[in-house]
């Protein structure tokens, strides 16, 4: 009898271990032909500029510190790294 619930337990581990792979092999075919695309859009340079490095002027608001001293606002330059602007139409 113990030979018996011995082998059925066996089986069963098999069955699982199987299950399991197989799960495992139909899992990653799934995520591979889930994967992004990389396409790219050819109208993608109709709509997009390369803007260069620039100082650009920004407003800082007046404010009061923290001994209650009065700083009025004021206009500072900050740089803008390069970047790409794409605008794609009104429509969006």
């Amino acid at each position: 009898m113990i030979n018996g619930l011995k082998k059925a337990a066996a089986l069963g581990a098999a069955t699982v271990a199987l299950a399991l792979a197989a799960g495992a092999v139909v899992g990653a075919v799934g995520t591979a032909s889930a994967a992004p695309q990389d396409h790219r859009s050819s109208a993608a340079s109709h709509h997009c500029v390369r803007v260069a490095g620039h100082w650009a002027r920004q407003w800082h608001p007046a404010f009061r510190d923290r001994h209650h001293r009065w700083h009025p606002g004021q206009w500072i330059r900050v740089w803008r790294p390069a970047h790409q602007e794409c605008h794609r139409g009104p429509r969006g």
